[in-house]
């Protein structure tokens, strides 16, 4: 039997520091990650609940009203694609929209989604989990990706400023930025707290919002962002008791509720002067107000959804609506 060695007891730390990167059977033992301030952060988001341990690295926005929630909280560098613009994008964030990469012009297929690699989808319209092409939220999840809809689609009730301050909150929570959600909420609440001022004591004109249709008119309904904007732009929606963001109603409502002005959203391929034209042009609408006087306001499909540019819309609509206001 070989003699027994006894080893210095100032060399003993360094005889074990090899062990602490192996374990059992030779594999190494990875240390564990640290764990990112907020997290892990549970969240229920339109019926899904979610739990992050740490933000989202590798993300694709389907619609440009949330790329642009993105854009707006300094998200850029999380973006791994994007798709479907509906309109031109907020100039300040152009130069960080140019170095995302466009997945398509409108959604992605599954394939195209997958080989972006991302680790989270964030959707603007119901319609952009598909079911029919594998991509619903519960498929994704089964794919290891998460996944988030802007809530205007889920609200149970009117969606306002709270709404969008909370769509704000959970989006910078989930990326583990919530200072920069709490300052572009603040931003917007500002904004319209100065419309509200300036606009106290002015008539509230009757609005038609006219967003396409021709056999019926689709239009905005009380339930989404759209209504509140007008609202808060010194309006009244014709069709604020529409039980839906958005409905078809039958040009003799129309014609009934007697709208004062037209507010028409302007994206895709009809233009703006083509919605003028085709309401001018009606014989049937010519004693409505609207018509009669030739009262148009405009603004871009991707103002009138629940992103960054609500507070942007009311002031541009408030001036179209009350020419003259400071």
């Amino acid at each position: 039997m070989p003699p027994i060695r006894r080893v210095p007891l100032a060399l003993i730390p360094l005889l074990l520091l090899p062990l602490t990167g192996c374990g059992t059977g030779g594999e190494a033992k990875a240390e564990a990650a640290p764990v990112a301030d907020g997290f892990p952060y549970t969240v229920t988001n339109c019926g899904t609940k979610t739990t992050f341990d740490a933000p989202p690295e590798r993300v694709v926005t389907m619609n440009q009203h949330v790329t642009e929630i993105m854009l707006a909280l300094g998200l850029q560098d999380r973006l791994a694609g994007t798709a479907y613009l509906d309109d031109s994008i907020l100039p300040e964030y152009r130069s960080a929209y140019d170095r995302t990469k466009v997945l398509a012009k409108e959604y992605p297929s599954k394939e195209v989604l997958l080989g972006a690699n991302p680790d989270f989808v964030y959707g603007g319209y119901s319609s952009a989990f598909d079911k029919a092409k594998g991509q619903d939220r519960a498929g994704l999840q089964k794919d290891g990706i998460n996944t988030r809809l802007n809530i205007e689609n889920c609200a149970r009730g009117k969606v306002g400023i709270d709404q969008l301050a909370t769509e704000i909150t959970e989006v910078a929570r989930t990326f583990g930025v919530p200072e920069r959600g709490k300052k572009l909420i603040a931003k917007e609440r500002q904004k319209i707290t100065t419309v509200e001022t300036e606009l106290k004591g002015s008539a509230h004109p009757s609005v038609f919002v006219y967003d396409s249709g021709n056999n019926s008119a689709f239009t905005a309904g009380g339930k989404g962002i759209g209504n509140e904007i007008v609202r808060l732009a010194g309006g009244r929606n014709v069709f604020g008791d529409l039980d839906a963001t958005f409905g078809d109603v039958s040009w003799e409502q129309v014609i009934k509720r007697r709208p004062e002005v037209v507010v028409i959203y302007d994206y895709g391929g009809t233009t703006v002067e083509a919605k003028k034209k085709r309401l001018l042009n009606d014989p049937a609408l010519a004693d409505v107000p609207a018509i009669k006087n030739e009262k148009f306001a405009v603004l871009p499909l991707s103002s009138a959804v629940l992103g960054v540019r609500v507070a942007d819309a009311v002031q541009d609509l408030a001036g179209q609506l009350h020419p003259g206001t400071p």
